[in-house]
């Protein structure tokens, strides 16, 4: 039997850029009106204002023009992949990374397994509170290496991260970038609903975590002790690892301080990375000249992973110019209308999930939304609570497969996973999450929360 296989992640992305090029030419253009919302400072829809304008369909050339002007919009998050992907090749080059994860197995020798619980609930927790996607590009490597010690398949390396942080995100109480935009938008009080929300988090990431100790368990293969010869790594030994560790940690702290309460943006984040770079290569003994060198080779490294990002944002960049993604939301929104409250709920997150794959932004689909669903669920009776537990879930949920997620892409390509493996792994555990978000939704509506 023949084994279907998605493309080359950069053959599938640009595929997509076709297959939206194509749509501008068959789709009706179309906008809705946008105000200025004072809750949250951004453009939200006007509820019932869409209406059609002039076609623009995108030419082929055009279309092509798009994918710089797509890498151009994603250059802050693709200048803090680099930078952050360079630092941590430098603190790898001087044998820190290697020391620390050989202290953690030494540490759970024989319960190996504990290792997975553990990443993946800091990064959920992170995924919870900040909506952490991108950010982890550059800590893939490390995430590798520890992986490949233990023995487990290199696409627990995703599952941990990227995996984890999405289903942190997507039954999160307070991530400000998801579930803080749609209250606002919807009116409601921010963290309203946040112990029903904590007990569908909790079951989520026991099923993710569950299903992804099961898999490594069942894949695990002889540990790759090649690291341990490393000739670098072994040129390092005896230098001050611990002091390069501790700055490593430092570096974390500071990051989450500054996201969570500075207000950090990428370009800020990207500094602060690249001031750990030179702080450990010169503390690790590598000199300028060697943390130069770590740098381009981290630089050479992560580049395509970088890229991908860019190029998923390229889709978005075509429909917007064609004016037809305010069409596909008018579209899928119409017709829920006519469904009763529960139906049009559950609809409601279907919709969110096939809006997902044109808006890869989540906090970009709760301001395109909200507003015209909000209104709607007034009408039919249902509670704005569970208008946003239906985007949370539908818009959420999707960032675990849709290739449009330039931050999955990228993080896949960087494990050296084929997409088709990822989602052979992740889409059992999607089903079963979206069934818990089903469960949710009727239980939000049958306790009127």
């Amino acid at each position: 039997m023949k084994v279907i296989r998605f493309p080359h992640p950069l053959v599938l992305l640009v595929g997509f850029i076709v297959v939206a090029c194509l749509l501008s030419y068959v789709l009706p253009a179309g906008v809705f009106e946008r105000h200025t919302d004072a809750a949250t400072g951004r453009e939200v829809v006007v509820a019932g204002s869409y209406h059609r304008v002039v076609a623009s369909p995108v030419s082929p050339l055009q279309a092509i023009v798009d994918i710089p002007k797509g890498l151009q919009d994603a250059a802050s998050v693709i200048f803090l992949v680099f930078l952050a992907g360079g630092a941590f090749t430098v603190v790898d080059q001087t044998g820190a990374l290697r020391s620390g994860v050989d202290w953690l197995l030494n540490k759970f020798r024989g319960r190996e397994a504990i290792v997975i619980p553990i990443i993946s609930v800091l990064f959920a927790t992170m995924g919870a509170l900040e909506n952490m996607q991108e950010e982890i590009v550059p800590l893939v490597p490390v995430l590798l290496i520890l992986m490949r010690r233990i023995g487990y398949p290199t696409v627990t390396a995703a599952a941990v991260s990227i995996g984890s942080a999405a289903v942190g995100a997507a039954f999160s109480p307070l991530n400000p970038f998801q579930v803080g935009i749609a209250q606002k938008l919807a009116q409601l009080p921010l963290l309203s609903g946040g112990g029903f929300r904590m007990v569908f988090l909790a079951l989520a990431l026991a099923i993710w975590i569950g299903g992804t100790v099961r898999y490594a368990i069942r894949h695990r293969v002889q540990p790759d002790t090649a690291d341990e010869a490393d000739p670098a790594a072994a040129a390092h030994t005896g230098r001050n690892h611990g002091l390069v560790l501790l700055l490593m940690f430092v570096t974390f702290a500071f990051f989450a301080y500054g996201v969570l309460q500075l207000g950090w943006e990428f370009e800020q984040m990207a500094a602060l990375f690249f001031g750990l770079g030179i702080l450990a290569g010169v503390v690790g003994g590598l000199g300028l000249t060697g943390t130069a060198e770590g740098f381009i080779d981290g630089f050479r490294d992560i580049a395509f992973s970088a890229l991908l990002i860019g190029f998923a944002r390229a889709i978005f960049v075509v429909l917007e110019q064609g004016q037809i993604v305010d069409t596909i939301v008018n579209s899928l929104s119409a017709p829920l209308a006519n469904l009763p409250a529960w139906l049009s709920a559950l609809g409601m997150m279907g919709v969110h999930t096939a809006l997902h794959l044109p808006v890869p932004s989540v906090s970009g689909q709760a301001v395109l939304t909200m507003p015209l669903l909000v209104p709607l669920s007034d009408l039919i009776g249902l509670s704005r609570q569970v208008t946003v537990l239906a985007y949370q879930y539908g818009a959420g949920l999707c960032e675990l497969l849709t290739p449009t997620n330039g931050a999955l892409m990228a993080i896949v390509a960087a494990c050296g996973v084929r997409f088709d493996e990822w989602w052979k792994f992740a889409f059992p555990l999607y089903l079963l999450l979206l069934a818990l978000a089903v469960v949710a939704i009727i239980a939000g509506i049958a306790v009127g929360i």
